[in-house]
């Protein structure tokens, strides 16, 4: 899978204004992805000290849980669609918490502090996030994946991700 696309060009221009047509073009992007996600970019270039995007979702994609390491690297999340679980990890990989954002609800909104270990599930079709975080991202330093959750596209991952969807059902 790492050679599929992870994201949709950037935005361009001084405004942006969200439309369901954009969110139907990166919902269709999402389906058309073997991740079963893809990003939207919206801050206008890869220097940007705060990075803006959206997350476009489906369920059975898995995030391998990970954490943020630089100081300063909040991360921001709302889900405008659809529903997610966002699981917290202590460093064994324990479950220390777990919330269920919902799109439409006070529930909808999570902000994190950096080096806290985390990850998702997708709940619902079609589910939109907008992720909010330090940027400029430098692949090398952004995350670190935990060692004791599988990688994506590991042969474990997905029995993985349907243990944490239990924490939602």
């Amino acid at each position: 899978m790492p050679d599929s696309p992870t994201a949709l060009p950037p935005v361009s221009g001084d405004v942006f204004h969200l439309s369901e047509e954009l969110l139907g073009l990166g919902i269709a992007a999402a389906h058309n992805s073997p991740r079963r996600r893809i990003i939207l970019p919206i801050h206008r270039n890869q220097d940007a000290l705060v990075q803006r995007m959206f997350n476009f979702m489906l369920p059975g994609t898995y995030v391998q849980p990970h954490l943020h390491p630089r100081e300063g690297a909040i991360e921001t999340m709302m889900v405008l669609r659809g529903a997610l679980g966002f699981v917290l990890f202590d460093e064994q990989g324990n479950i220390v918490n777990h919330w269920q954002l919902e799109a439409g609800t006070p529930s909808a909104l999570l902000d994190i502090e950096p080096k806290l270990w985390h990850g998702m599930v997708i709940l619902e079709p079609d589910t939109v996030i907008l992720e909010i975080k330090r940027g400029p991202y430098d692949a090398e330093h952004d995350k670190i994946f935990a060692t004791w959750a599988p990688a994506e596209g590991d042969d474990d991952a997905t029995t993985y991700r349907e243990k944490l969807e239990t924490l939602f059902k």
